[in-house]
């Protein structure tokens, strides 16, 4: 049976990679498995049917069989603990990439989704230049610490694992901020990354779902 998962039916990111769907997709395609998509709007995401599955409302969610999940991190962990390709077989070092997924959701990527929330939501607030500067603060020196431990490495930790796949969707919401080109190892490691044929399958289908729907 192919796994199903959902993505925006009109990806406010507008078919740059950044909705977490794409975190699904690539993760699909680095270990060659098919899946299906069902595309949803945001009226259908508030409604019963979608609110079983994903209770918050939001996308993505997979569906396999009897198991559904939602959080695209433990969708991520699931794909690469049921297919080869994303975790290495040693115990440690499947212990090591497991930590920087966590790493990557819990570290890196709040302060640097708020900032991107933040630059949408509050620019004409009082307090956004203080409350921007603040946000920016922490991401630097998290990153200060990122890519110290990667050095020159390729990866974070020997082969690329899904510790990797999902730092970097998070660190691709800092493009064009000039963050990431402040550490020229980041922003290598970023378009290291991309550069996989893996990566490429899956930006161009999710971008393919955007540009059908604009032209409709």
């Amino acid at each position: 049976m192919t796994a199903t998962i959902t993505a925006f039916e009109r990806s406010p990111d507008r078919g740059n990679g950044l909705a977490r769907d794409m975190r699904l997709r690539w993760a699909f395609e680095e270990v060659g498995q098919p899946y299906d998509v069902r595309l949803l709007s945001f009226k259908t995401m508030k409604e019963p049917a979608h609110l079983a599955l994903q209770p918050f409302g939001q996308i993505p969610t997979y569906e396999d069989g009897d198991l559904a999940l939602f959080e695209s991190g433990a969708i991520v962990l699931h794909i690469a603990e049921c297919h080869a390709g994303l975790l290495p077989d040693d115990a440690n070092a499947r212990a090591r990439a497991t930590m920087w997924m966590f790493a990557a959701l819990n570290t890196l990527e709040p302060p640097i989704f708020d900032r991107s929330l933040v630059r949408i939501l509050e620019r004409d607030k009082p307090w956004y230049e203080e409350r921007l500067a603040a946000l920016d603060q922490i991401i630097r020196k998290r990153l200060e610490g990122l890519s110290n431990h990667l050095g020159d490495a390729e990866w974070l930790d020997g082969a690329f694992s899904a510790g990797d796949l999902l730092m970097v969707t998070v660190l691709r919401r800092l493009q064009g901020s000039g963050m990431l080109e402040e550490h020229p190892n980041l922003a290598a490691y970023v378009a290291r990354a991309e550069a996989r044929p893996a990566y490429q399958r899956a930006f161009e289908a999710q971008l393919a779902v955007f540009t059908a729907a604009s032209a409709g």
